[in-house]
């Protein structure tokens, strides 16, 4: 209860948790809005927003209902950003805890792995694992989740290392507890909550990923993807700029949702904020 009445004394937490809600409430109602195929033709193309009752945001170059393409890319945007996340923070957690518990030559080892992976860049690897294993939503997701690991790692290492020496855990130790449970079942509890604030950071880097991707064209075409639509917009930009500008304010709120909800978990779990 307390965690709550520090997360609703930011203001700016507050607006990031209404503006998410109203994404979650864009993906919900998607079916009972639009219940037919967001990538069915609709209209005539290039409508603008506002001058059809039918099309309240317009129809892309194709013809296509931009607004029914919002609503479902909001489903994307968020199934992307959630499953990539807990995939980036499991490996992170999981090669953090080992690295910063066991320290030594298996600390020098798997932090060895993590500078590896973080040599290039994030969106360069991406591409090549999109190139390699091809295209698909489900591809692109766990590519997005492979390549954002390595800060979740180094933030785990980081937290474990200044744990694992604890009162809690010598008596663990003391009581014959296996390195497992002390692990994942005394240390990762206590580790957690700042790893916690910063999947917030990983969720809102994976939704643009993946619409840095869809716009290069190298997403997956059959879903309807705030990305997909930016890059079917590109090529009318000049003209009917509203076609990459509407999906790109959607991602603009989305992220800075996710942000802001982020900053509000920081300053509600950091103890030296509670103190304030």
């Amino acid at each position: 209860m307390d965690l709550v009445k520090l997360y609703f004394r930011s203001p700016a937490a507050v607006i990031g948790l209404m503006l998410l809600i109203l994404v979650l409430a864009m993906a919900a109602s998607a079916d009972c809005l639009y219940p037919r195929d967001p990538l069915a033709l609709a209209g005539r193309p290039l409508i603008w927003p506002f001058s059809n009752p039918r099309f309240l945001l317009g129809t892309d170059n194709s013809g296509r209902d931009i607004a029914a393409q919002i609503f479902h890319g909001a489903r994307i945007s968020l199934l992307i950003g959630g499953v990539a996340t807990v995939i980036s923070v499991m490996i992170g957690i999981t090669i953090g805890a080992l690295a910063g518990y066991y320290g030594s030559w298996v600390d020098t080892a798997l932090m060895r792995v993590t500078e590896a992976f973080q040599t290039l860049p994030n969106f360069l690897l991406l591409l090549v694992l999109v190139a390699v294993f091809g295209s698909t939503i489900t591809t692109v997701t766990v590519a997005i989740g492979i390549v954002s690991w390595p800060a979740s790692a180094r933030l785990t290492r980081a937290e474990f290392l200044s744990l694992r020496n604890r009162e809690f855990v010598q008596a663990g130790r003391t009581l014959g507890l296996k390195d497992i449970r002390l692990i994942f079942g005394e240390i990762l509890p206590n580790a957690l909550p700042p790893v916690i604030v910063y999947a917030s950071v990983v969720m809102a880097i994976a939704i643009l990923l993946e619409s840095a991707l869809a716009f290069l064209k190298l997403s997956d075409p059959n879903v309807a993807s705030w990305g997909n639509l930016i890059g079917a917009g590109r090529d009318v930009l000049r003209v009917q700029w509203y076609v990459s500008a509407i999906p790109g304010i959607a991602i603009l709120v989305t992220v800075l949702a996710v942000s802001l909800v982020g900053q509000g978990l920081n300053d509600a779990l950091n103890p030296r904020l509670k103190s304030r």
